[in-house]
């Protein structure tokens, strides 16, 4: 995907950006480096003051393997450096942000950068870039891409994305209006249920006393362990402190007796939450940026949907 990265580098360049490629780039297979060299290249990128993004091609598949091998009190110390990503990166970002405090972008990640942005969304880009306390408003375009994945191989200039269905939210638990407000935290299930009940999953202390508006996404694991996977971070106390639960759209299979808007019912219907579903924040094209640590109002109803992120 040499061709896709090149292409995503020189998009960067050209909005003015100085891009620095780190050395652990190897793709051949599903790690770049050993966990001790790939911890300490991101220590060193988050810890610099001179870095102000740090966002993955791609991958994360076993991203868990460098948790104990950060500094998060190193981190944390040192001048903000957002880190970007989506899907397996949710096993670095969320932590990241529970720990330290530091704002992080569930959204595009580099690969994806080249894509234009369907109206109502706005890019990773658009959210580091913004000034503090500007509120981010985003609204569902009302089209997705119904399946399958660009040849970045043989299309590295690919620049248009594929939304060739229709459909918006989705209220889970009920009906009625959705207007809620609370931090944001959250991520890909597969990823995050790993992290259950550890201390780099913990919402227990995120954000004092405030409420969370925590967001979920499945992105290949069947209904039923999505169910059960989501019943666990409940136990582990993951959504104790929701004021609402967004779940991304996905293409996951259902199970034959199950869909995976049942497993999510199932396993969060007795928060006694508004659980809003088909949101663009998953593994189904276009891509909703969300911050985890931003103050967010969610609003749904018959007649519009739309959240507003403030980074404070």
């Amino acid at each position: 995907m040499s061709g896709r990265l090149d292409v995503a580098i020189r998009d960067l360049e050209a909005r003015g950006y100085d891009v620095v490629v780190g050395r652990c780039m190897d793709g051949s297979g599903h790690i770049s480096a050993p966990a001790a060299e790939r911890a300490a290249e991101l220590t060193e990128m988050l810890t610099d003051p001179t870095i102000r993004a740090v966002v993955p091609p791609w991958g994360g598949e076993t991203a868990i393997d460098l948790l104990p091998l950060l500094d998060f009190a190193e981190i944390g110390r040192a001048e903000p450096t957002w880190l970007v990503g989506w899907s397996d990166m949710s096993t670095l970002i969320t932590p990241l942000t529970l720990l330290t405090g530091v704002a992080t972008v569930h959204g595009n990640n580099l690969m994806d950068t080249p894509y234009r942005t369907p109206e109502g969304l706005l890019s990773w880009l658009d959210v580091v870039a913004a000034p503090q306390g500007e509120p981010l408003s985003q609204t569902p375009p009302g089209r997705h891409r119904s399946g399958g994945w660009d040849d970045y191989v043989g299309h590295p200039e690919i620049r248009d994305l594929t939304l060739d269905a229709e459909g918006t939210w989705t209220r889970l638990d009920g009906t009625g209006d959705v207007d809620v407000e609370g931090r944001l935290i959250g991520g890909c299930i597969e990823t995050l249920a790993n992290l259950a009940g550890t201390p780099y999953l913990s919402t227990s202390s995120f954000a004092g006393d405030e409420g969370l508006l925590v967001y979920v996404e499945a992105a290949e694991d069947n209904a039923f362990t999505i169910c059960r996977n989501l019943h666990g971070m409940r136990l582990a106390g993951f959504f104790d402190r929701a004021t609402a639960v967004l779940v991304g759209r996905t293409h996951a299979p259902d199970g034959r007796t199950l869909t995976q808007h049942e497993a999510v019912l199932d396993a969060l219907g007795p928060l006694g939450v508004p659980i809003v579903a088909d949101v663009e924040c998953g593994h189904v094209a276009p891509r909703l940026p969300l911050v985890n640590g931003a103050r967010a109002r969610v609003v749904h109803t018959a007649a519009r949907s739309r959240i507003v992120q403030t980074l404070d």
